[in-house]
């Protein structure tokens, strides 16, 4: 690469890190700064000059916090347990079977994702209702493994199939059973897919907002925090809505920070050969 241009995507970088990373300043001034130096401004402060927790114990007194949170929680660990229940014996299973047909049955599990999202949200929610699924954990995690599952399947797939194939043959040679070859072999090597899976899965349930707000509709004690936050902002709760995003995106950033050296393409690729 010509040095002449390596200061130029310096720069461009960091323009990009910027507008990436106002937003997230802008939810850590309204939380921490004075309202006088925020919303009582025309041009709120951009550097906390002065800083207070009254926002956000303010918050917590106002509106319900945890409930949703809680809640979230909740439903991310299932969504990451259900993707790894299913999505590991489907990778493995698919692993086996030829390029030519494991290609096309994951592009057709990805055409879940390609469709809008109510076109799939509204008629699974009659189902639901029907099985009295609405307003639980179980059913926003259900809704939400369907967007999870195909990358899951995936991502498993190519932990699978990167495995030397003679492998399984000497451990089956060697007398070890199906089961044992599977459980005691294949998964010890492939726990960075599942790791993978079971963290992307986790990230994707934490904020998605369409399957919960159809199946789990605007209730505090119910409701996921992504569908809790649109109501607060509906509601014309500002710094309350603002205090909820910000302490919600603690554990995303936890995550990315722990296992941001597994989060690559070395990872993440193999799904698919030619």
């Amino acid at each position: 690469m010509p040095s002449k241009t390596k200061p130029l995507i310096y720069i461009a970088a960091i323009i990009l890190s910027i507008i990436f990373f106002y937003p997230f300043w802008t939810l850590i001034l309204i939380a921490f700064e004075p309202t006088r130096l925020t919303f009582g401004r025309l041009y709120p402060v951009q550097f906390p000059f002065e800083v207070t927790l009254l926002n956000i114990i303010n918050s917590f007194k106002q509106v319900d916090l945890l409930g949703p949170l809680i809640r979230s929680f909740e439903v991310a660990f299932m969504v990451g347990g259900l993707a790894l229940l299913l999505g590991i014996p489907a990778g493995y299973g698919i692993a086996k079977l030829t390029a030519k047909i494991s290609n096309k049955l994951i592009a057709f599990l990805f055409i879940i994702n390609m469709m809008p999202g109510l076109v799939i949200a509204i008629p699974i929610s009659l189902y639901f209702y029907s099985a009295h699924l609405e307003n639980t954990a179980v059913g926003v995690a259900l809704a939400q493994e369907l967007v999870v599952l195909p990358l899951s399947v995936f991502i498993l797939m190519g932990g699978f199939r990167s495995l030397p194939r003679d492998l399984e043959n000497q451990a089956r040679v060697d007398g070890a059973s199906l089961g044992s070859t599977f459980y005691h072999v294949l998964l010890p090597l492939v726990r960075i897919p599942i790791l993978i899976a079971f963290v992307l899965s986790w990230m994707t349930s934490w904020d998605e907002f369409t399957y919960a707000f159809i199946v789990a509709p605007i209730v505090p004690t119910d409701s996921t925090f992504p569908v809790a936050l649109y109501n607060y902002v509906t509601r014309d709760l500002p710094l309350q809505s603002a205090t909820f995003a910000l302490i919600a995106t603690i554990p995303v950033i936890i995550l990315v920070v722990v296992f941001q050296k597994y989060l690559k393409g070395q990872y993440l690729s193999g799904g698919l050969v030619g």
